[in-house]
């Protein structure tokens, strides 16, 4: 199966490719474009992403991840949760 489950195995996951299309480019974005210093880790196999924001972030940044999230949340609301979770943690 594909990171997001949705298609069978071995065979392309949209669902995957999409999401990853959206986080990897919105945290190159972050710091190629705005600067950002980012914390990021990831697992390839099983699709885990988690980014760590060394500061407080710029208003652009912030329109980056507002835009970000705001897809994301569209995905899964159209794919379901079964698909894509979604959680926040503001520390």
């Amino acid at each position: 199966m594909g990171h997001a489950g949705y298609a069978k195995r071995g065979r392309p996951d949209i669902l995957c490719a999409a999401i990853s299309a959206l986080t990897i480019g919105t945290i190159n974005s972050l710091e190629e474009l705005a600067g950002e210093k980012l914390n990021v880790t990831h697992n390839e196999e099983t699709g885990f992403l988690k980014c760590v924001f060394e500061s407080v972030l710029q208003d652009k940044s912030g329109f980056l991840m507002d835009s970000m999230v705001f897809s994301l949340e569209n995905i899964s609301r159209e794919y379901g949760e079964k698909y894509l979770q979604i959680k926040f943690e503001e520390v």
